[in-house]
């Protein structure tokens, strides 16, 4: 297969990598679609207009799935056999129209050439599904780059889903989704994205990026941006935090109860997670949040949401390294909210650990891991004992601590902090010059000096103080 045809119909999917519900601040429970018009379609090199009056042109990299047979009431299992190929697509919108679909992105991202594939489509026969890797380029700088070990939902369970409803016919396209890094480009931009596994290749889709010049008439809605919408088009509302390794050892080189004193100068005073015990005290904790919060049990809210791919098990599946999993039990310590399983399976993510106010199964097993579980003590019971699963990344109260997905969590044996991520550098380096000087005074001490003046410096300890770095 070298070439794609205009399809019948294009189906695309919301949300399906990982890095882009993180992104987006939730994990779907099932997948999610939207349709595109056939008129969407594009080749790699025709232009598209920037609609003249809009601003936010988004692009997103995705593999399309072209169907090769009559799909209809399939199995997940024997989805992928109705594939005839993969190609390269983007999914582009503009989210100065998103106010006026009402979900169903009709206008903003049904526009002619707003779908453009190719250029070359991979035979499914020739490709493993699970092993294809998505990269976006904007003006010859990679912004995407991730492969489908990273789905929500693999392909043949999206072709199942859809042909429980619709029919799928040869020559239909399904878009898989997006991972992190979509944004937005502008007239004179070029955008290219690839499909690749091994040594096959879609090639670049190229579109370059031109500006509209017919106005929009004032028959219908026009468009209409807010800060949110730029939020949301860039990918993000502020720059982004990164707790790099060199962070990561800083934060570490310090006590929670250092930096819980910092935290207190600056007037956060409920940022610690009370009554929680480490299933490894000596080892250190630190990462970002991600969240997962329990209703108190109820009967018909649990045969709803307890079952199968429920949201515990969905907040387990999408962590990633350095993640730390922090869960709103309410206190509640009469079941357990994780056990041996989903706690192995955080580990084998690369998680960096998982924190609850409430139980925790099979505590002996838990413990023998090398991922840290910070919990309000062991329980043998199941988890709908109490409790229905039920947000996954959204603010969580936990342990009387408010915390945000994105937050930096700190533990050791003292316990758990929550540390805004716009505070980290300034609360560590002021902990950081803490620790020096309780260093310097404690060597003072244990040569037999008075802690009044000392404890803290006064005038004159201080410049004894200053003369202890010098020589340091």
């Amino acid at each position: 297969m070298t070439s794609i045809a205009r399809p019948g119909k294009i189906i695309a999917l919301h949300l399906n990598y990982r890095s882009r519900a993180a992104q987006r601040g939730r994990v779907p429970e099932q997948p999610s679609y939207f349709l595109k018009p056939p008129t969407s379609v594009a080749a790699s090199g025709d232009v598209l207009e920037r609609p003249a009056g809009t601003e936010l042109l988004g692009f997103e990299g995705e593999i399309a799935l072209v169907i090769g047979r009559l799909a209809r009431r399939v199995s997940p299992e024997d989805g992928w056999s109705y594939v005839a190929g993969v190609t390269a697509a983007n999914d582009f919108g503009v989210y100065d129209l998103r106010y006026a679909d009402k979900g169903s992105n009709l206008r903003s991202k049904g526009g002619d050439g707003f779908t453009p594939l190719g250029p070359a489509v991979l035979p499914a026969a020739d490709v493993d599904p699970a092993a294809l890797r998505l990269r976006t380029w904007l003006n010859g700088d990679l912004v995407q780059d991730d492969t489908t070990a990273d789905l929500l939902f693999g392909f043949g369970r999206l072709v199942a889903d859809l042909s429980q409803l619709i029919t799928l016919e040869p020559g239909d396209v399904v878009l898989t989704g997006t991972p992190a890094g979509a944004s937005v480009a502008g007239p004179g931009d070029v955008v290219e994205v690839e499909v690749s596994t091994g040594g096959h290749t879609t090639g670049r889709l190229v579109t370059p990026i031109a500006a509209g010049t017919v106005p929009f008439g004032p028959f219908g809605a026009l468009p209409r941006v807010d800060e949110q919408q730029r939020a949301d088009a860039h990918g993000t509302a502020e720059p982004e935090f990164t707790l790099t390794p060199e962070l990561r050892a800083r934060i570490e080189s310090v006590g929670t109860a250092t930096l819980s004193v910092q935290l207190r100068k600056r007037g956060y005073h409920d940022v610690f997670i009370e009554g929680l015990t480490s299933t490894r005290p000596g080892a250190r904790l630190t990462g970002r949040a991600r969240t997962l919060r329990y209703l108190p049990y109820r009967e018909d809210l649990f045969r709803a949401h307890g079952g199968g791919y429920n949201a515990q098990k969905r907040a387990i599946d999408a962590l990633g390294p350095g993640d730390v999993l922090v869960m709103e039990a309410r206190g509640e310590r009469g079941t357990g909210t994780v056990g041996d399983i989903l706690a192995l399976r955080a580990q084998v993510t690369g998680a960096a650990g998982i924190v609850t106010d409430g139980g925790v199964r099979d505590l002996a097993a838990v413990s023998a891991l090398d991922i840290p579980t910070y919990h309000a003590g062991p329980h043998p019971a199941v988890l709908g004992r109490r409790h229905v699963p039920w947000d996954v990344d959204v603010a969580i109260a936990c342990g009387g601590a408010a915390v945000c997905p994105g937050d930096v969590i700190a533990g050791d044996s003292d316990g758990v902090l929550v540390i805004p991520p716009h505070l980290v550098e300034e609360v560590v380096d002021a902990a950081i010059e803490q620790e020096r000087q309780e260093t310097f005074i404690a060597e003072q001490v244990a040569a037999g000096e008075r802690v009044e003046g000392l404890y803290p410096l006064d005038e004159h300890w201080r410049g004894r103080y200053a003369a202890w770095l010098a020589q340091r």
